[in-house]
């Protein structure tokens, strides 16, 4: 199948997921994770609507960016337009912070540290700027992941909350690396956990409106444990080995 009828499957499935989780009026946005494909690629997808990108590396993202600058709205299947969002959804070094915000991404997804969040701070203010970030938990455990532990989330968010330029929105994670499908959903079921606290602790300038989670092979779980973005990339674009 093409981009199109694979997105257009996806939805379907987001629609069964959203409703077994009775929830069926969330709205869910698919980011497609264009990592390693062609800006060609990503035009093509946009010619078939999708208007959500994921990058997972600063030099990917500005380069596409540029490249695919002037596309700035796609038309959706009802012939409504929507605007084209860039997302940043990788591991961000402090010294790539300056590269990455030549970029008008929509969400950073992965501000998981501190020291990132006090330079993201100190460049958007030098740019007269804000930026829209999510903060990264590490809620499989696994260290080859990104993210701060789950029990040091509702500091982390506090120590943040005061820098003027960054608006928290919400959370992110990766789910387990694991064909447990328990395993899995309980990523994701301790991320909701961990909004629903953050909302109760009513931190000042934090909302909890978005939790992103699921890929490619997991979103459905995603889904139907709360997640109102998933970043998917195979399941649209094709295999990564195969991009030609």
């Amino acid at each position: 199948m093409g981009i199109a009828e694979n997105a257009r499957a996806i939805r379907g499935r987001v629609s069964e997921a959203l409703r077994r989780s009775g929830d069926a009026a969330r709205t869910v946005r698919l980011i497609a994770v264009s990592k390693t494909f062609p800006a060609e690629r990503i035009s093509e997808a946009m010619d078939a609507g999708l208007n959500a990108f994921g990058e997972n590396r600063v030099q990917e993202i500005t380069a596409k960016y540029e490249e695919l600058r002037d596309r700035r709205t796609v038309l959706n299947e009802d012939g409504s337009a929507a605007g084209v969002e860039w997302h940043f959804i990788g591991h961000l070094q402090t010294n790539k912070v300056k590269k990455l915000l030549e970029v008008p991404t929509k969400y950073i997804h992965s501000v998981d540290r501190v020291e990132l969040a006090v330079e993201l701070d100190r460049q958007l203010q030098r740019r007269g700027e804000s930026r829209e970030i999510l903060v990264e938990v590490n809620t499989s455990g696994e260290p080859s992941k990104s993210g701060v532990e789950p029990d040091e989330a509702t500091r982390l968010l506090r120590e943040i909350a005061g820098l003027e330029t960054l608006k928290i929105k919400g959370l992110m994670t990766v789910g387990a690396l694991t064909d447990e499908v328990a395993a899995v959903r309980g990523c994701f079921s301790k991320l909701r956990k961990l909004s629903e606290l953050a909302c109760q602790e009513a931190i000042h300038d934090v909302e909890m409106r978005e939790l992103s989670m699921g890929m490619s092979g997991d979103f459905e779980l995603a889904v139907e444990e709360g997640a109102t973005m998933i970043r998917v990339g195979t399941a649209i674009f094709g295999d990564r080995t195969n991009k030609e």
